[in-house]
């Protein structure tokens, strides 16, 4: 028999090597946790970015307006009658000198025969008295008359004279009254709604007939405040030519390209502005006067400014900030102050230095400052070096 002194011993060796069992399994699952978990830990994130860059751009702001016509022409009659013929269809293109409306011509005509009658009679009287002046004058020299009578023939020559000048004005008079019967168009363009129709009386110099409109080119005015106008007006003057963008009806599809052709001379007292007109070609005749016009106008400009791409500027309430990837490729949150709009690109005042890296896309995937990504280098939209100088909108 074994003695309990004897079994002491080898309970406790047994106790050791099973506790150095249970280490080395420990120790085994430990390693193997840690390589699950290394191996399961998820790779960095990849993400869109793209570097600040500097750039001339030219800033703009914008200003509303309306579009008129070149030219607009109410029509009147210029003399009285009644309308016998409208020749035109309401809302049509004519052409300079076209028939638009004809009064009745009647009067007219017989006018024109009455004041022929009298030119006619005149020049029979001043054929008459030229003879007797003549006779006059060969008799004063035989002292066959007195130099009073020869005076008198004289004088009755000169008189027929002046009636035949004056038959001839009543007949000129006569026949423009009858040319004003046919009332044509002194423009080109589009002619609206006829306001005396056939039958109906016209009166001289009161009676609106129709409007007409021309239609290429038309007038974009607008009015800039003192500031703007100023700062502008140095700013263009050393351009040729100035070149503004037009949006009509507030649609973004309608921009077109205008010309700055006109400032106005003096400033509006009550409002503080000074107006502007820009040419705009419309040869199509789409653009109708009337139109709401927003116009881009430059104002200042900036030679050196930081533009990122607007998909990176993000906002919290009323701050704005971006995501800037640091040497380690890791995230970083950064305040900035924006500027105005260039195209797809925001000016930067403040919070940015030329040469950071900012998310543009994936910026979803950044769960917290500081955060690991793998940055994805992409080009900036639109290409920087497509446009020289960029015109920026405010905000």
């Amino acid at each position: 028999m074994v003695s309990l002194s004897q079994r002491t011993p080898l309970v406790s060796r047994g106790a050791v090597i099973l506790l150095l069992l249970i280490t080395v399994l420990l120790t085994g699952c430990e390693a193997q946790s840690e390589e699950s978990v290394a191996s399961s830990s998820p790779p960095a994130p990849e993400v869109d970015v793209t570097e600040v860059v500097v750039q001339p751009v030219v800033l703009s702001e914008s200003f509303t307006g309306r579009v008129e016509a070149a030219e607009t022409v109410e029509l009147r009659a210029r003399v009285s009658g009644y309308i016998q013929e409208v020749v035109f269809e309401e809302g049509e293109l004519v052409e300079q000198g076209a028939l638009l409306f004809l009064i009745d011509q009647r009067p007219y005509l017989a006018r024109v025969g009455a004041a022929q009658a009298d030119l006619a009679q005149a020049r029979s009287q001043l054929a008459q008295a030229g003879s007797e002046a003549e006779r006059a004058r060969v008799l004063l020299g035989r002292q066959a008359i007195s130099q009073e009578v020869h005076d008198q023939r004289q004088a009755a020559l000169n008189n027929t004279r002046a009636m035949v000048d004056a038959a001839q004005a009543a007949l000129d008079t006569a026949e423009l009254d009858l040319e004003y019967t046919r009332i044509t168009a002194p423009v080109s363009g589009r002619v609206g709604r006829a306001m005396v129709t056939r039958g109906n009386l016209a009166n001289a110099d009161q009676s609106l007939l129709t409007t007409l409109v021309s239609i290429d080119p038309v007038h974009v005015y607008f009015e800039a405040d003192e500031q703007a106008a100023f700062a502008s007006q140095t700013l263009l003057a050393g351009e040729a030519p100035n070149i503004l963008t037009i949006e009509l009806g507030g649609d973004s599809q309608r921009q077109y390209k205008g010309t700055l052709d006109f400032i106005d001379n003096r400033l509006n007292p009550n409002t503080g502005t000074l107006q502007f007109r820009a040419v705009l070609a419309n040869p199509d005749g789409h653009i109708r006067p009337g139109e709401f016009a927003r116009v881009e106008m430059p104002v200042a400009r900036l030679e050196q400014a930081l533009l990122v791409d607007r998909k990176a500027v993000l906002t919290n309430q009323d701050r704005r900030y971006v995501y800037v990837i640091d040497e380690n490729n890791l995230a970083e949150r950064r305040p900035v102050t924006t500027g105005r709009q260039v195209d797809e690109m925001t000016v930067i005042t403040e919070g940015l230095a030329v040469g950071d890296r900012v998310i543009v896309n994936g910026v979803q995937k950044v769960f917290m400052p500081g955060m690991e990504v793998s940055p994805q280098q992409v080009a900036n939209v639109p290409p920087i070096n497509a446009q020289p100088t960029i015109a920026a909108r405010e905000e």
